[in-house]
């Protein structure tokens, strides 16, 4: 087999060195268009885990990094001279030219042939090569020459950084943060040799134009940033090396090869330096190729396609998290208004892989003190189970029963089905209970089987849960009022999902769009159409008054009626209804406005809406922002904050605790509690969202419906005893508590043995 690999990077190397070690046989060129001495940049990382690999894969190469790497366990985070320090994160620094070095050394002790000097634009020399792997970075030119046949998509993100380097020695991984004028600057730093350490600083667009700073302009970047950073460089001085002003490109291929062509490395996918090394993700790849190869030495394809089936997956996890983490570098200055502990432990947890658990397995007396500061330095418990205020409600933990429609209504009226559902989860100690979507009229419903509140029977019906709820639990219960608009109509989901029913009544949206296809087309709400409606909406608040409800949430959310006026998407008006984001609100807010005059001012009220349409042309950040401030200045206590659903062609990208950063952005924007929910599945999870600052409240649907003792069984896992359970339930705690501290300390013993042994000499 012959292989021509184009770039000589450590990716290229990597793959180079284990492939001939297996194949002797084959024959492999690597073209560098560089010298030998060359290398831009300074350091690379790699993790405990990353290097264990490398043992497994090649001794030799294994120990001759280790030989010449800088190791540290802590991870530093400093904030305008305030600092702490988080044991437990084994990660290496080297030199990238000694990285080359070391595995050129390996290359030429394998028999790999080396051309320095060598700019390949041209394939065509190569036409008797088996593989050509391209490996040649970020610019490719190979990758570049076939952009159509790999799917090659580069978006550019919006933060400005600089690679310099400096002698400042550092004990550990640093994060320092540097308030200015202008923003805050960010140097990701570590020390990769003695006396050498390589600073990464990183700021918005807006802070960088504000400073002044220049692409190419080396000089005037480490005077200014040496200016800033004068007591961390503590008289050391910055080193460039060609380090020009960037903004990183988030590479991504639909295809990892072509014909006999291959992708590696940044040529293939990058992933944002903040969660590790991009050289850490080539030598990844490198690892898995090679392995596709020599389990395939006679079959190109084969290999090729073994080697993104086994790849692709994790490359994508690993870029989507960088983009999380990166989201987090963005938004800096608006996490910087944190407390200092909560602050650094957003930092640590931003990419949502790292959680409270982690972080207090890895060193505790961190975390103890991200609770403390939580609590107000009172008695330390979990975050979830902290009381929350609005106006006069006390909720007695952050845990929230999200709205889950049960479709089993009959004319709008709830049963024993809806009183089991409530009061289980009431008794199960979750803090607030907010009821499926319930119509204002029968028109309003989205199916058969919604409940309602537009009769005395409704009321009636309501206020049996409520009493007993408040009678026998420590909850709150809030009711969620809602029209469906153009969503009206259906099938239940059990017999199919956007199906019409036969005789559909008449529906009512912004505009007379249908939601999906097949749907019937509303109409176009007229003047007089809102008038009908809000005064729908004023008997139903007054109806849910008398209910006994502690709260009302409007629903402005996911595609019905008056979340249809707020999304461009479905709002094509062309009157004062339409247009700007002022016009698109003002018809929610008038309806919220009049709820909110009659219901009683000591009880609060919160707002449900979209942050995201996941479609091309939806709703922006800005909009979003200003939609939350108008609901605040109506007197909404607080943001209940979903995305999607808007139209049925959406693209939503689904992860775990997906949607926490729109609740993040308004919360510490617009400075409103907020309320989040998407993918939360465990208590590590939500104490995780409380104590970095993304939302107020967290609100649970799918885990509770299998389980309406979740937050019982987090309480005993936590060992927290709440005041509120039953007198007659009380003699479970016996069973559960021991129970569930054996497992806790189980698990907590897994993951520990799980933890990648350190590889420090």
């Amino acid at each position: 087999m012959k292989i021509t690999v184009i770039g000589g990077g450590p990716g290229g190397l990597y793959f180079s060195i284990l492939t001939k070690k297996a194949l002797p046989h084959c024959e492999i060129d690597i073209y560098e268009r560089n010298r030998p001495d060359d290398s831009f940049g300074f350091g690379v990382v790699f993790s405990d885990e990353t290097l264990g690999e490398f043992l497994k894969r090649d001794m030799e190469s294994y120990e001759l990094i280790r030989s010449n790497f800088a190791y540290w366990d802590d991870i530093i985070i400093a904030r305008d001279g305030q600092e702490v320090s988080i044991a437990g994160n084994g990660f290496c620094g080297c030199s990238r030219k000694t990285l080359l070095k070391l595995l050129y050394q390996r290359c030429t002790e394998e028999g790999i042939r080396l051309h320095f000097e060598q700019n390949v634009d041209d394939l065509s020399q190569f036409a008797d090569s088996d593989i050509i792997l391209a490996s040649d970075g970020i610019g490719s030119a190979i990758r570049s020459q076939y952009a159509e046949e790999f799917g090659t998509h580069i978006e550019l993100k919006s933060n400005r950084f600089v690679w310099l380097g400096s002698t400042k020695p550092l004990d550990a991984f640093t994060y320092f943060f540097r308030s200015t004028p202008f923003g805050t600057i960010v140097a990701h730093s570590y020390q990769y040799e003695p006396g050498m350490s390589t600073w990464i600083f990183e700021c918005t667009n807006e802070t960088w134009e504000k400073h002044g700073f220049e692409v190419t302009n080396e000089a005037d970047t480490i005077a200014k940033i040496e200016a800033i950073f004068k007591e961390e460089l503590d008289g050391h001085g910055l080193i460039s090396n060609k380090s020009h002003w960037r903004q990183f490109p988030h590479v991504t291929n639909k295809k990892w090869f072509y014909n006999n062509i291959v992708l590696l490395g940044d040529a293939k996918a990058t992933a944002h330096y903040s969660i590790g090394s991009g050289t850490k993700l080539a030598m990844d790849c490198a690892i898995g190729l090679s392995d596709a190869v020599i389990a395939n030495p006679n079959n190109v394809q084969a290999a090729f396609q073994q080697y993104e089936q086994t790849r692709r997956n994790t490359v994508e996890m690993i870029q989507y998290a960088a983009t999380v983490s990166l989201d987090w570098f963005e938004h800096m200055d608006r996490h910087c208004q944190h407390p200092f502990y909560q602050f650094a432990f957003g930092c640590m947890t931003r990419s949502k892989k790292v959680t409270f658990e982690n972080l207090m397995i890895r060193d505790k007396s961190f975390t103890d003190k991200v609770v403390a500061e939580f609590n107000g330095n009172e008695e330390a418990k979990p975050a979830a189970f902290h009381p929350f205020q609005l106006r006069n409600t006390m909720l007695p933990n952050r845990i929230v029963m999200a709205p889950m429609g049960q479709y089993r209504a009959e004319d709008g009226l709830v049963n024993d089905w809806h009183f089991q559902h409530y009061t289980s989860r009431a008794l199960g100690g979750v803090g607030l209970i907010l009821t499926e979507m319930t119509a204002i009229s029968t028109a309003g419903r989205i199916t058969l089987g919604c409940a309602g509140l537009y009769t005395q029977n409704h009321i009636d019906s309501w206020k049996r849960i409520t009493d007993f709820i408040h009678q026998n639990t420590a909850a709150k219960i809030g009711i969620q009022l809602g029209h469906s608009g153009p969503k009206g109509a259906t099938k239940r989901p059990s017999e199919g999902a956007n199906q019409s029913l036969e005789n559909p009544w008449e529906l009512l949206a912004a505009s007379a769009l249908p939601f999906a296809e097949g749907m019937p087309t509303p109409k176009a709400m007229s003047i007089a159409d809102m008038e009908v409606i809000t005064e729908q909406f004023v008997q139903a608040t007054q109806k849910a008054n008398q209910a006994g409800f502690d709260l009302i949430e409007l629903q402005a959310h996911h595609g019905f009626l008056l979340a249809s006026f707020l999304s461009p998407l479905t709002n094509k008006r062309s009157d004062e209804f339409g247009g700007s984001i002022e016009n698109r609100l003002k018809f929610p807010l008038r309806v919220f406005e009049a709820m909110r005059a009659v219901f009683p001012k000591e009880k609060p009220m919160s707002v449900r809406i979209s942050a995201c349409d996941w479609a091309e042309g939806g709703i922006i950040e800005s909009d979003v922002l200003t939609i939350a401030e108008a609901f605040k200045k109506a007197g909404a206590d607080i943001i209940n904050v979903s995305t999607g659903n808007t139209v049925s062609h959406q693209k939503p990208l689904v992860g775990r605790m997906w949607q926490t950063p729109f609740s993040d952005a308004i919360r510490n924007t617009i400075h409103i509690p907020t309320i989040t929910t998407g993918y939360i599945q465990n208590i590590d999870q939500i104490n995780t969202i409380l104590l970095n600052g993304r939302a107020d409240l967290v609100a649970l649907g799918r885990p509770l419906l299998l389980d309406p003792y979740f937050v019982r069984h987090a309480q005993a896992y936590e060992n927290f005893r709440p005041a509120d359970i039953p007198d007659s339930y009380f003699a479970g705690t016996s069973h559960l508590y021991p129970f569930q501290a054996a497992e806790r300390k189980q698990m907590e013993s897994m993951k520990r043995a799980l933890k990648p042994k350190s590889n420090k000499k």
